[in-house]
């Protein structure tokens, strides 16, 4: 038997903190008071929703609205006794051949990712999120060497560049921080860092403890601009089950 989320919640911290990010929480019969959080803060947490796979996907309808272009394969991730994951973003470019037939199954565009907790972890688990773009803005004044290099040099975002050992690939590259042809900004977070990105490592994760936690509820739905802002959560003790979506709008590239 977990106890609700809401009796043992961390103190959420309203107030400005820095580039940490603490969703509102909103009822899903609230769905223009969403969208308008998720503009102004990059993260809202819808609550009411049936803890199912199929409440996704009518969540990215309500808080994207007409500008949802494309969903993509919905994913369970369960976790025992899991470690702390760090601040990340959830965009991937896989394309995979079927009967001869090339089919896009992640996009590197995704502009929106949707987390679900289908089942809270009995200890721990605090989930943490950061304004990327605040965070990517400050580094001008703390590392502009940095700062420049996320801003000027063309990286391979998924690492395909590396220990190929002849296999084929067609690399993802692009620039930490740029525009999409509609003007919107993306500041992206990629797993496969190269040595130069060392000090981009130890900057993201120097923050994280700084960051206010935040935790959901069963069947509470977690929607980021994945453009906009990272996540992450703490290590957590039993099992955690979290359902994924990620989904593409109009205004991405």
């Amino acid at each position: 038997m977990h106890t609700p989320a809401h009796a043992h919640r961390p103190q959420e911290n309203t107030a400005a903190c820095g580039p940490g990010v603490s969703p509102t929480r909103v009822p899903r019969e609230r769905a223009g008071a969403a969208r308008e959080l998720l503009l102004r803060d990059g993260a809202v947490t819808l609550t009411g929703h049936a803890n199912t796979s199929d409440a996704l996907v009518v969540a990215a309808a309500q808080v994207i609205g007409h500008r949802l272009r494309e969903v993509y394969p919905h994913r369970v991730r369960t976790s025992h006794d899991g470690g702390a994951v760090h601040l990340h973003a959830d965009s991937f470019d896989l394309v995979v051949d079927i009967g001869g037939v090339p089919h896009r199954r992640r996009h590197p565009d995704e502009d929106f990712v949707l987390v679900q907790c289908v089942r809270p972890p009995l200890h721990g688990g605090d989930s943490f999120a950061l304004d990327a773009y605040a965070f990517v803005d400050a580094l001008a004044t703390t590392d502009p060497a940095l700062h420049t290099f996320l801003h000027d040099s063309d990286v391979d975002l998924y690492g395909a560049w590396a220990d190929l050992r002849g296999l084929p690939a067609r690399p993802r590259v692009g620039r930490h921080v740029e525009f999409t042809r509609t003007g919107r900004r993306v500041a992206r977070r990629t797993d496969h860092i190269r040595t130069q990105l060392a000090r981009l490592n130890d900057a993201v994760h120097g923050v994280e403890p700084s960051l206010p936690r935040f935790r959901l509820d069963e069947g509470d739905i977690l929607v980021l601009d994945n453009y906009r802002c990272w996540h992450g959560r703490d290590g957590h003790t039993g099992e955690r089950t979290v359902r994924i979506l990620t989904a593409r709008s109009t205004d991405a590239g």
